[in-house]
């Protein structure tokens, strides 16, 4: 099999350095190559894709901002592999993951794959803390990574598979963002495609650096969710709920002090207390621990802030998602 890596870039030269050069330290021992997505950027990576014309097979193409997600249909049109691999550019690659994907098509065969992040020695204390609220079982963010096993795998762009076939019978990533990636996946699963959890073949995904970016991201996350449940209602689940259920309950529990109720704060302080100390068993660093319960705090308000807004405009006013949210669409290119 033939693989090909798929990557937007949006002005980040040298996330994309890093990405590249853990590419050439890759034990995979057959060819691939590597297709370089410019989305308009204003701060292209060009002159860094040189340095590596030597020691990768890279195509690069600059085309006008329209989106992550049709920058990689844009970029799947033009590869060669029978096998696409989409990956951000704020990702490294562990030297053994190309031969993971490999061995697992290898032995299973599935059309559409999805592996999970982790975070590098390197890291920043906020990296971290962000990473492990983003993939902890104790956090919804255990969905995007090996805990969504209760169902049907749906892959996350930032590392995900897909095979030449798929993407053509599906056209690829719409035009919603975030939310591209689940909504691909159940346009896959409609046209009888199989989605799997590879949990070996994870990258050290790097995420968002600070708090304003973080909540703005899952705070887009949130508004893409009920766009999905009123496409696709069968895959609605009451889960998707529990961040918005988490705040209400919280500023309830806040305001039962002043009446002398003290049981529910009790509740939130416990379980953010046990977040911290799980956080700590894993990372061993108490200032991690403690920007843990403040990511997580970001990450539930932000998703159920956006979940709620989102919701109120499709279900109860009646809107259509993309005159209420244009914010969430980009305009696709052929």
């Amino acid at each position: 099999m033939y693989y090909s890596f798929i990557i937007p870039v949006y002005n980040r030269p040298d996330e994309i350095q890093e990405l590249l050069e853990s590419m050439t330290r890759q034990t995979y021992k057959k060819d691939f190559e590597v297709v370089i997505v410019e989305d308009g950027s204003s701060n292209d990576c060009k002159d860094i894709i040189v340095n590596y014309s030597d020691q990768l097979s890279i195509s690069y193409f600059f085309k006008e901002n329209s989106g992550p997600g049709n920058s990689r249909n844009y970029g799947m049109k033009r590869a060669k592999g029978d096998y696409f691999i989409i990956l951000d550019s704020d990702c490294i690659l562990p030297i053994e993951y190309l031969e993971e994907v490999d061995t697992y098509l290898t032995q299973k065969y599935v059309d559409c794959f999805g592996g999970p992040d982790a975070a590098l020695p390197s890291f920043t204390d906020i990296q971290k803390a962000i990473n492990f609220t983003m993939t902890s079982i104790l956090t919804t963010g255990g969905i995007r990574g090996t805990s969504e096993r209760l169902s049907k795998f749906q892959p996350r762009s930032f590392n995900m598979g897909i095979s030449r076939k798929a993407f053509e019978a599906t056209e690829g990533f719409g035009s919603i963002h975030p939310g591209e990636d689940p909504d691909l996946s159940i346009r896959l699963w409609n046209k009888g495609f199989s989605s799997d959890l590879f949990p070996n073949a994870f990258v050290y995904h790097k995420r968002r650096i600070d708090w304003k970016k973080f909540y703005q991201q899952v705070n887009k996350f949130g508004k893409a969710r009920p766009i999905l449940n009123q496409r696709y209602p069968e895959y609605s689940k009451l889960t998707y709920w529990f961040p918005a259920f988490f705040c209400l309950g919280m500023i309830v529990s806040l305001l039962l002090i002043f009446v002398g109720v003290y049981l529910p704060i009790v509740f939130y302080l416990t379980y953010l207390v046990t977040l911290a100390i799980a956080c700590y068993i894993k990372e061993r660093s108490i200032n991690i621990s403690v920007l843990t319960i403040m990511a997580t705090l970001i990450q539930f308000y932000g998703y159920g802030n956006g979940f709620l807004i989102s919701t109120y405009k499709l279900f109860v006013i009646g809107k259509r998602a993309e005159e209420s949210m244009p914010e969430m669409f980009f305009k696709l290119e052929k």
